[in-house]
């Protein structure tokens, strides 16, 4: 019970924050820009408009569109209940670390479905150049994951998302190397600028998510903010762990420190960079898959 608790605290700590981080984002976007910027509340109010709105629906709708809207912010949520927040892993008992590749993939899986049903020339569009970064993007995380548990010789979560991917016999090349891809990388993983490709809102209109209105296009807003907490902690439990064996309310709060810093990070990069094209995105992403695959040798010889 007491881990149930605790993945349950995860899931509400991620509903009730990843609407601020994305407020902060916005925030520090509009003061390098000089410009006043929204205040840091907007999200919540915007999601509480678009939750009570009507929800309208042209013709008849496929199942699919209606599913997807709540697969998204569910599989985000899912992955929340089992990551380390401050606390020990809340889903050590009931998930590994391939559950956990699982779900990740299946994270980014939503929006090409949300895309697929609605058929819109925009969504479709879309979704070709998520399909397109999922390719050579998604195996990205994985590897890191898959490169802690080679040092950690276990698929435990608790074992893996303890700094794992940057330990190891020696000096942890193969961690330094995911560490440097990952910082690299990350802009990507939480679909910020530049790297916010299949939406881009002064091209596509926002892609897969142009027929969504109301509360489904709620859900998808809220998974999206949510994706960045959950990838933060993911990333703070593989690499930065340090301080989550303080008592608890030091340990929280060294890691809510931690993810503010990843968060302000993702908003700096995104206010000072132009959008990458879909071309040259993917052959940043094929680099990284390249190097990943160098790390994932050398932890397989145990470097």
């Amino acid at each position: 019970m007491a881990n149930v608790a605790a993945g349950l605290l995860n899931v509400l700590m991620v509903l009730l924050v990843a609407p601020l981080f994305q407020g902060i984002q916005r925030k520090i976007t509009a003061r390098i820009q000089a410009r006043q910027g929204p205040p840091i509340w907007q999200p919540y109010f915007d999601l509480l408009k678009l939750l009570g709105k009507e929800d309208i629906e042209a013709g008849t709708v496929p199942a699919m569109q209606r599913f997807a809207a709540y697969l998204s912010l569910a599989a985000v949520l899912t992955v929340a209940f089992l990551v380390p927040m401050g606390t020990a892993v809340p889903g050590a008992l009931v998930g590994d670390a391939i559950l956990l590749i699982y779900l990740l993939t299946l994270m980014g899986i939503c929006n090409l479905l949300a895309g697929l049903a609605a058929g819109s020339a925009y969504s479709l569009v879309g979704i070709s150049r998520e399909m397109m970064s999922m390719v050579v993007l998604e195996p990205l995380f994985a590897i890191a994951v898959i490169v802690g548990a080679l040092h950690a010789h276990s698929l435990r979560l608790e074992i893996v998302l303890n700094g794992s991917a940057y330990s190891g016999t020696g000096v942890p090349w193969s961690g330094i190397v995911m560490l440097g891809l990952m910082l690299l990388s990350f802009q990507a993983f939480v679909q910020r600028v530049p790297f916010d490709i299949s939406e881009a809102e002064t091209e596509l209109m926002e892609g897969p998510l142009m027929e969504y209105s109301g509360p489904k296009l709620a859900l998808f807003k809220y998974a999206q903010m949510a994706k960045l907490v959950v990838y933060s902690a993911l990333f703070i439990g593989l690499f930065i762990p340090w301080g989550e064996t303080l008592h608890p309310p030091l340990a929280l709060l060294l890691f809510w420190l931690k993810s503010l810093a990843l968060v302000l990070l993702v908003a700096v990069v995104a206010a000072t960079h132009a959008r990458y094209r879909i071309d040259q995105a993917v052959r940043y992403f094929a680099a990284m898959m390249i190097a990943s695959l160098g790390a994932l040798v050398l932890a397989a010889y145990g470097y």
